[in-house]
């Protein structure tokens, strides 16, 4: 077997890993943080119940944005693609809705939030870039600009596993805070939402590089 058959074998093993890791993420996380907002409850400790809607605009976002969380992987997958092209087709449609439902429910609890200036500014940020994401998507498809569709996609996705990240950046400085006593909860989730908005982008940036904008050497 050569070294270019063994590279590429190792290659796709690889890319199912970490897709299996992104997809286990992903419908973990929809499947713990989603379904208390559906009963009145909330894992966010001290979260406000004071200010009129934050609450209800809380949960008009959670839902559409663990059916993206879920139905996003899926759109990597490009046998699925290939065998299934009216699937692909339908839940992208899901997608991208749900993207746009979840943004704008965001934007009230983002303007309305008593953590402070900085997890706005966070927020705010987040969402312009998730519905510009979904917009220049959707117009390279309808434009059949198949490789910027899935750039954009990518970019897209990467937005919305923000969610996943943002929980696991709290893991450490939470229990950080068991031996920092001035540090409160608020410093952790803004921090954790800046760390998974920057170093999702980062992250999405090198792949696409690497994977769609680098151009091969003469030797390669």
């Amino acid at each position: 077997m050569s070294t270019a058959v063994v590279s590429r074998t190792a290659g796709r093993r690889w890319w199912w890993f970490l897709w299996g890791l992104l997809a286990l993420l992903a419908l973990a996380t929809a499947a713990v943080f989603v379904p208390p907002y559906l009963v009145g409850g909330t894992t966010v400790p001290g979260l406000d119940r004071t200010t009129p809607g934050y609450y209800t605009s809380l949960v008009i976002h959670a839902v559409p944005a663990g059916i993206a969380l879920v139905t996003g992987p899926w759109q990597f997958v490009p046998k699925l693609r290939a065998r299934c092209p009216r699937l692909h087709r339908v839940t992208g449609r899901v997608y991208l809705i749900s993207v746009v439902a979840a943004s704008l429910a965001a934007v009230y609890s983002s303007a309305v939030t008593k953590s402070g200036f900085a997890l706005q500014a966070a927020f705010f940020v987040l969402i312009v870039a998730w519905l510009y994401t979904a917009a220049k998507a959707y117009t390279a498809i309808r434009r059949r600009e198949i490789q910027m569709h899935r750039i954009w996609m990518i970019r897209n996705y990467t937005l919305t596993f923000a969610a996943v990240t943002l929980r696991l950046y709290q893991l450490p400085l939470l229990a950080l805070m068991n031996s920092v006593t001035w540090l409160e909860y608020r410093e952790v989730y803004t921090t954790s939402a800046w760390l998974s908005l920057v170093g999702n982008v980062l992250v999405a940036e090198y792949f696409i590089v690497h994977r769609f904008l680098r151009r091969p050497r003469p030797s390669e």
